[in-house]
């Protein structure tokens, strides 16, 4: 098995941790005040994991460079928008389809990567990445009543609309934080992800702190009351990113965003096994197509 499949799994499941705790401080902090715990705690974590790699393992310290540091800032920039937006979906009585929209992401990644990179993927392997987000999309409106008149309305609202805003957000980063590991070839493929990682987390921590200072002052004086539950946000969401941007590194954005879909099916279970919820047929079909899905871009990859 490739390295980059373990890694993205892993990754997966600490994003499904991160975004569980993230949509429980929303109820204390607000859309801006969850959004930047992600990254504001996150900072001391991936300085640490990038310490350890250079003074424990050996790893040498990459130099910056222009390509690196562009990429690494506008990457940021998406994935603060694209936090923004998928936490701000929350807040829409309607949020099932514009979440559903939001996991068209591996999609649009495919488009930004063969774009901005030359990354191209294979028609089966296409094939299956649009089996995975049809899976998305069955699990998302499972629990939804659809009517047609619903259906019309969900289509052509503001929910649906952020959601694929916040994908083609997400798409932009992660094609944009792949550039600029890749930058940095030559000092090891851990280090190259730590340090565009410290580079992006940092980036995104002022770019935050100074607008929500300007902005938000109530919300940044939240955020930082709230450090006992937000600190475990800002561990699992390197964690989590410590996985893609290693991943990322390793292989095309598309096939690993498209193995990442494997998160819902890690929320279902945890419903399921965890929680005791009743689960609906769809959502079994839902999971089966993101499964199969799965398996068809490892085997392709």
């Amino acid at each position: 098995m490739e390295l980059w499949i373990p890694i993205t799994i892993a990754a997966a499941f600490c994003q499904n941790l991160r975004s569980a705790l993230q949509k429980h401080l929303k109820g204390q902090l607000g859309t801006t005040g969850a959004t930047f715990v992600r990254f504001g705690y996150g900072v001391p974590f991936a300085f640490l994991y990038a310490a350890v790699l250079h003074l424990v393992f050996g790893y040498a310290l990459p130099e910056p460079n222009v390509r690196m540091v562009a990429a690494g800032a506008f990457g940021g920039l998406m994935q603060i928008l694209g936090t923004f937006l998928l936490i701000h979906l929350f807040s829409f009585r309607n949020f099932a389809v514009g979440t559903a929209y939001s996991k068209t992401e591996p999609i649009q990644a495919a488009l930004f990567g063969f774009v901005v990179l030359g990354e191209q993927i294979t028609l089966a392997a296409g094939l299956f990445i649009l089996i995975g987000i049809i899976g998305v999309v069955v699990i998302s409106l499972a629990r939804v009543p659809l009517s047609a008149s619903a259906i019309r309305s969900s289509l052509m609202g503001r929910p649906a609309l952020i959601g694929l805003a916040s994908a083609a957000a997400f798409g932009a980063s992660a094609v944009a934080y792949r550039t600029a590991t890749l930058s940095l070839e030559g000092t090891g493929v851990p280090m190259q992800a730590a340090y565009a990682l410290v580079y992006a987390t940092l980036f995104q921590t002022i770019v935050m702190a100074g607008w929500m200072a300007a902005r938000e002052p109530d919300q940044l004086r939240a955020s930082l009351k709230a450090w006992r539950a937000a600190i475990w946000v800002g561990a699992a969401g390197v964690a989590g990113s410590i996985g893609w941007f290693t991943a990322m590194t390793l292989q095309n954005v598309a096939y690993v965003r498209a193995l990442a879909q494997i998160e819902l099916v890690f929320t279902f279970l945890a419903s399921w096994l965890v929680f005791k919820e009743v689960i609906v047929r769809s959502e079994i079909f839902g999971c089966v197509l993101i499964v199969a899905a799965v398996i068809g871009v490892i085997l392709l990859s």
